[in-house]
């Protein structure tokens, strides 16, 4: 379990990082929405220093939770006479919730300093010399760009949200509070199994998992378009660059993040190549 001095770099590097994003935000005063993405890009960078001087990429993991809340404040108080109603409300409310739910279940879980996702050493060995790279690349920017993509649906209620809210807001509330409620039942589901199994072999198949292999991902993507559905009540003529977000998200959980964790899983566990053949990969289905 992680200790006091394992948070305290964490803490630091976080505490930096976002100090450099605000002060790229109110020292160039770029437009909107392209402070927030440069100033994202910047406390990406400072969070993969700390990466580098600790020899550890699991530095980024609380990233994913914690910046998106700060970019609704942000574009909240930027946009007063708009960002004040009750759409913005809402999806202040959820995008908070959602990231201390979240922020909250990585503390509990991360084992300290010396634990790296195991993904992460997998990419740099498969670049090969360009390993750095990789981890810049492919472990820290991309997953910034995808959730500032998944972000941007908060830009527009809260920017463009003046039209009164309606059954499209009322479906997306529906979907994101259910999207959070998925993912906290299954993340709760899969603690109470590892703690009373009676095998590392053993397999979840019971609650959501045993309609889903992978539910809170399917909890995670239904957030992503849950917000989408509010950028699309707020602005609908603005589709262009409200959807990608979501639909981004998406590929990567099913072309990425998805085989990945099967193939750890068959190499770890004979039974699981059954399991596949029974249980959904993503949307919760009745067992085959």
């Amino acid at each position: 379990m992680a200790t006091r001095t394992d948070f305290a770099p964490i803490v630091v590097a976080y505490g930096t990082c976002i100090a450099a994003g605000v002060a790229i935000v109110f020292g160039l005063r770029l437009p909107q929405p392209w402070d927030a993405l440069t100033a994202d890009v910047v406390a990406t960078l400072v969070i993969f220093a700390f990466s580098l001087r600790y020899r550890n990429s699991s530095f980024y993991d609380p990233y994913w939770s914690v910046i998106p809340p700060l970019l609704a404040v942000y574009w909240m108080e930027s946009h007063p006479d708009v960002g004040h109603g009750l759409r913005a409300a809402l999806v202040m409310g959820l995008v908070w919730v959602w990231g201390i739910r979240l922020t909250a279940n990585w503390s509990i879980h991360w084992c300290g300093l010396h634990h790296e996702d195991w993904r992460y050493p997998l990419v740099r060995a498969r670049a090969g010399r360009a390993a750095i790279w990789a981890d810049l690349f492919g472990i820290h920017m991309f997953p910034t760009m995808q959730v500032f993509l998944g972000c941007l649906p908060v830009y527009a209620v809260m920017s463009h949200g003046d039209n009164p809210p309606g059954w499209l807001d009322a479906l997306a509330f529906v979907v994101t509070l259910g999207a959070i409620a998925i993912e906290t039942v299954a993340d709760l589901q899969l603690r109470a199994f590892i703690a009373r199994r009676s095998s590392p072999d053993t397999i979840i198949a019971e609650g959501l998992w045993g309609w889903s292999r992978h539910p809170n991902y399917f909890g995670e993507l239904a957030f992503w378009w849950g917000l989408m559905l509010f950028g699309l009540a707020a602005a609908p003529s603005q589709w262009w660059w409200i959807v990608p977000g979501a639909v981004a998200m998406t590929l990567m959980f099913v072309l990425a993040s998805i085989p990945l964790m099967d193939e750890r899983s068959l190499e770890r566990r004979p039974a699981y190549r059954e399991h596949m053949r029974k249980i959904s990969a993503l949307v919760p289905l009745p067992p085959r």
